[in-house]
């Protein structure tokens, strides 16, 4: 499994029961997570919880505020501050266990400063923000959703990064990529964190069985002759590290790519324990 131990502002307290418990800063959150199958580690924790997610049996959920908390406040990675808000979909902004993969990046991206990389389903930004930190020619961040685009502008600004050459793009990211194939554009490294199911911009239905080859496919045709990495992060408990790395190596070898694939699963660190919670995959190619 593959962790970072740089994000001294978050810690995962426990996970049990269904459930995780997390420390944002200063603040407590308690969320359900249907993979923390054994029971609590810690109960006498659990109490201590500043809002509680709660699920609803019709979907979706709500929070329940133990006290007034404020609607946003930031925590540090590293260098970096980003924007942690709870949201009526659980979320809070920011994944932690892809602090593994943000610590790989700024290594990768080290020197490389006539990079172009595009970062895929890009969320709320906090890879995007680590990778235009690299002062690299330029990052492209493309999601479906203009509010959480809206939300990466944000982490920029808090982050000093405004005269880093970023485009942000609302838009379905395999149509993207194909335009800019068309076009004739090329990256030299590419990210991407597809969901395993959702909608577009335009209600367009997204599943990951469907849309993985596609994606990979298009990605490839957009590298430049030597390019560095491509990551991809999944999420589907039904499709392990093993299968997305057999989709890229077969990708890669149909393009006649060489280098080092890693396949693994991402976690957390239950604080002060050997445990660690699974929170999905990542397969990385890097052109070594």
């Amino acid at each position: 499994m593959l962790y970072s131990d740089n994000f001294k502002d978050y810690i995962l307290l426990d996970a049990g029961d269904g459930e995780k418990l997390e420390k944002w800063g200063d603040i407590i959150l308690r969320r359900p997570d249907p993979v923390a199958i054994w029971p609590k580690l810690k109960p006498e924790l659990w109490t201590n919880a500043n809002a509680i997610y709660h699920r609803s049996k019709s979907g979706g959920g709500s929070w329940e505020f133990k006290e007034k908390l404020p609607d946003e406040w930031k925590i540090k990675y590293d260098d970096f501050s980003f924007k942690v808000a709870p949201t009526n979909f659980k979320h809070t902004g920011i994944f932690p266990e892809q602090a593994a993969n943000w610590d790989l990046i700024k290594e990768l991206l080290k020197n490389k400063h006539d990079a172009k990389v595009l970062n895929l389903f890009a969320y709320t930004g906090v890879a995007t923000t680590v990778i235009a930190s690299c002062h690299i020619e330029e990052t492209v961040h493309v999601d479906a959703a203009k509010g959480m685009v809206e939300w990466a502008k944000e982490n920029r600004d808090i982050n000093h990064l405004t005269n880093e050459k970023i485009r942000y793009i609302v838009d379905d990211c395999l149509k993207f990529m194909q335009r800019e194939n068309r076009r004739g554009r090329k990256y030299d490294a590419i990210i991407m964190d597809p969901p395993s199911y959702g909608r577009g911009p335009n209600n367009e239905l997204f599943k990951l069985e469907e849309q993985i080859n596609p994606l990979i496919e298009e990605a490839i045709k957009l590298l430049n002759p030597n390019p560095l990495f491509i990551i991809i992060n999944t999420y589907s408990s039904g499709y392990s590290s093993t299968v997305i790395r057999n989709v890229l190596t077969k990708h890669l070898n149909d393009n006649h790519l060489k280098g080092k694939i890693i396949s693994d699963e991402l976690g957390l660190k239950i604080d002060n324990s050997d445990y660690f919670l699974p929170c999905g995959y990542t397969t990385r190619w890097i052109n070594d």
